[in-house]
């Protein structure tokens, strides 16, 4: 009976080892994860409008004068976005290159450095005369709108223009003195 017994055991073997290849489950969702973890900090890094840097508060500076428009006096939203762009320029190109600039000499430089070429001297003539001056009826929100979207433009668009001072750019818009 022994012998009986030792036959029907011989044929019990181990298990094979378990393989490395192909991983479990948990590993694809960990590799998967940490795949799409990498692609969000690339575009994080590479994207212009990261929370905290001086574009995506210019641009939510923008879109609020834009909403409020409506409610408030033409000369007031011109004050706001002179003084916007004004910022958005020693963010972008550096204090030295703008701060000291007025008047028509203002507006050239702005025109020089849109990359889109927007017609600052003609257009934008009303930033440097409608803050300081009586409320002109010529002048109506449209107007200032497109003042605004054109500002968004620039603060969108890549740096290029600015080169010489580009490496020293704020991450932080200038503060109202």
């Amino acid at each position: 009976m022994i012998r009986n017994v030792e036959r029907y055991l011989a044929d019990i073997r181990d298990l094979d080892p378990i393989g490395w290849w192909p991983p479990a489950v948990g590993w694809w969702l960990s590799a998967m994860a940490g795949i799409a973890l990498a692609g969000l900090l690339w575009w994080w890094i590479r994207t212009p409008f990261r929370i905290g840097s001086w574009r995506w508060d210019a641009r939510r500076r923008l879109r609020g004068l834009s909403r409020r428009l409506r409610g408030q006096p033409v000369k007031q939203s011109a004050q706001e976005l002179s003084e916007l762009v004004r910022r958005i320029a020693m963010a972008r190109c550096g204090r030295e290159a703008c701060a000291g600039l007025t008047g028509r000499a203002w507006l050239e430089w702005l025109r020089e450095h849109d990359p889109k070429g927007f017609d600052w001297v003609t257009q934008g003539a009303v930033l440097i005369r409608l803050p300081y001056a009586p409320e002109d009826p010529n002048v109506g929100a449209d107007h200032l709108r497109r003042l605004i979207r054109a500002a968004e433009v620039w603060v969108a668009a890549e740096p290029g223009r600015c080169a010489a001072s580009d490496s020293q750019r704020k991450e932080k818009m200038p503060e109202a003195a």
